[in-house]
């Protein structure tokens, strides 16, 4: 990968970047046209990247695994050197305080992370982000996998983010009617439950899904036509690597004045962002309480990744769950310098055990830090 950039995901795949927005500040910037790649950070901004050479449709569908880009070596930190945001106590202890807020009627579930983080060399430079997407999509394929990476040296903001995502934020289709009108459709996928095998989904997990499925409803609803709004699957269950999911399908119509110029992106955005399913309910509520017990940003962990086809009204953007990015300097972090990070976490109800989500978490993790601290 050259110094201008690259970025892969889902049936798109950018080389060159010539631009960057910041769709916080500048919510109808995406006007201008084109495919841009997006990386939302859960407290933001929501940056988009435009680039010179973009593939789409066939070409550009095969996984990072078998891609046409040449085979790079990783070399991951030692799995020893992963430190997380917080310990095990710490972690309990926050798990413990969501049960309160519950208990009070203040929240219903809050979604509780935490942030492991591992020095890299800086001797090296930046780290290959292709050679590290190349590696999930061979030890843990997943159906939003992607790689976003724009180097200091471009000239823009940079940005360096692999994604193994298995979870659908806002899918963006233009439909056709049968009297020939123009819709546009938007879908969301929101998991809630994990266990290592579909037995071992509990009706806790249950029940959170059927609360965020709800929430979802509601985000949808303020930029959809009323009564266009419904579940379309309520529970099924994912396998993934190691882990089995449950999920429901949200979909609705996006209303006229919505889709008009500049695009809708701006105001789907603002009715659905952060995710629900990495936030809680009430969202307002959860992501105060958030805020008090996680003591470093999430970053891109739990926000977007993606891409917006301006032209073609479409759009397609994962949840930035199972995901890793790399800094150059890390304030957040003791010792500072180059890091690799990675995000993990739970969603807290009142049925919650600290243990057991400590273990969701532990779960969630292993596998996907195994592939990234190994070297070759």
């Amino acid at each position: 990968m050259g110094v201008d950039g690259y970025a892969r995901f889902g049936r798109r795949t950018g080389r060159g970047a010539v631009e960057m927005v910041d769709l916080t500040r500048e919510p109808d910037a995406l006007g201008v046209g084109g495919v841009w790649f997006v990386v939302a950070d859960f407290e933001g901004p929501v940056r988009a990247w435009r680039f010179a050479h973009v593939e789409t449709g066939p070409e550009a569908t095969s996984s990072l695994e078998g891609s046409r880009l040449p085979a790079e070596p990783w070399n991951g930190p030692a799995s020893a050197d992963w430190r997380s945001s917080l310990d095990e106590d710490a972690y309990r202890a926050a798990v413990v305080t969501v049960r309160e807020h519950v208990r009070q009627g203040s929240v219903y579930q809050a979604n509780i992370c935490r942030i492991l983080s591992a020095p890299l060399s800086p001797a090296r430079g930046e780290p290959s982000a292709v050679a590290l997407a190349q590696r999930l999509a061979a030890g843990n394929p997943a159906p939003y996998e992607g790689v976003i990476h724009v180097p200091a040296l471009s000239g823009l903001e940079p940005v360096w983010v692999v994604t193994a995502s298995p979870e659908l934020f806002l899918r963006a289709d233009r439909v056709v009617g049968p009297d020939g009108r123009v819709t546009t459709t938007v879908t969301s996928a929101p998991i809630k439950g994990t266990a290592s095998t579909p037995e071992g989904l509990l009706d806790k997990d249950r029940a959170e899904n059927v609360m965020i499925t709800d929430l979802v409803r509601n985000d949808l609803h303020r930029v959809c036509e009323p009564g266009s709004v419904e579940v379309t699957s309520l529970l099924a269950v994912e396998k993934h690597p190691g882990l089995a999911h449950l999920v429901s399908t949200v979909v609705g119509t996006l209303l006229p004045d919505v889709t008009e110029p500049p695009g809708p992106w701006g105001a789907i955005l603002g009715a659905t962002f952060p995710p629900a399913s990495v936030s809680g309910a009430p969202k307002s509520a959860a992501l105060r309480i958030i805020g008090e017990l996680e003591p470093v940003p999430r970053g891109p962990y739990c926000g977007a990744v993606g891409w917006i086809d301006v032209d073609a009204g479409t759009a397609e953007l994962a949840v930035g769950i199972r995901t890793f990015w790399w800094t150059a300097d890390s304030p957040h972090t003791a010792g500072g310098g180059p890091r690799l990070h990675f995000g993990t976490g739970a969603g807290i109800t009142w049925g919650s055990d600290p243990e057991a989500e400590w273990r969701e978490t532990e779960l969630k993790a292993h596998r996907l830090i195994g592939l990234a601290s190994a070297a070759d």
